[in-house]
């Protein structure tokens, strides 16, 4: 039997059919909630700094400020802001697989917030958690982009694999294809999904990844923030076979 999942996601709802040997057997409807989902990234503004709390507040178009930790900050957010200033309007832009990362210049893990955030100061950030009764987003600024395979890391140029893959052989093809596809100050964490993933799957799935990061960074000339930089919930078809 030739079973599958079609998932159709737009910016209002979510539908999913399940198909056996091309027959439709059963189809759902979900709304779809759209609006500060978990994996969004936003440009957003430096509202309110809390040197008590080594956090700070952030607009980002929630009816309440979302909330940063420094922790959250990431230590390459030095190299964040700089993609960040480069592409306000006015300015070349910066390729991240060009520009220099210094690692020695990047965030300190006892700093204090206020080094490095001021009030007004734009800043990308990406929904890490959603917000909850009275309290706003919580955000990251270590930014990450998920594909099916693949979960794609700026500014970095490691490699991870999950753990749950076990076969070394498996392990060494996964690296190997990584690291023919990636542009430099690009890393990976190899999804446990992969080990069934071809390596074209696992390119496309990179390529995609690097695509979006680009295309983020290009709509912050177009943005003023707060504003949506990238929606994880943007128009979306995928098809999953199962062939039993």
């Amino acid at each position: 039997m030739n079973r599958e999942l079609i998932v159709n996601v737009t910016s209002t709802e979510i539908n999913i059919a399940l198909c056996e040997d091309k027959v439709l057997v059963e189809l759902n409807r979900e709304v779809a909630h759209t609006g500060f989902a978990v994996g969004d990234i936003y440009l957003g503004k430096v509202h309110k700094i809390m040197p008590g709390l080594n956090a700070a507040f952030i607009n980002v178009g929630h009816e309440r400020d979302a909330f940063i930790h420094y922790q959250d900050l990431g230590s390459h957010f030095t190299s964040l802001s700089k993609i960040v200033k480069s592409y306000q309007p006015g300015s070349r832009g910066l390729r991240l697989d060009t520009m220099k990362i210094d690692p020695a210049g990047e965030v300190e893990k006892g700093g204090r917030i206020s080094d490095y955030l001021q009030v007004g100061q734009t800043v990308m950030v990406q929904i890490a958690k959603e917000a909850i009764s009275t309290k706003g987003p919580r955000l990251t600024a270590d930014i990450s982009l998920a594909g099916r395979n693949i979960v794609l890391i700026p500014f970095t140029s490691k490699v991870l694999i999950s753990q749950k893959i076990r076969s070394n052989e498996e392990k060494k093809r996964l690296k190997r294809v990584a690291a023919g596809v990636l542009p430099k100050n690009f890393g990976v964490i190899i999804r446990t999904a992969a080990v069934n993933a071809t390596d074209l799957d696992v390119e496309q799935d990179i390529l995609a990844a690097v695509e979006k990061w680009r295309k983020t960074c290009q709509q912050i000339r177009k943005r003023t923030a707060p504003s949506l930089l990238m929606g994880e919930m943007s128009r979306a078809n995928t098809i999953i076979r199962d062939n039993l």
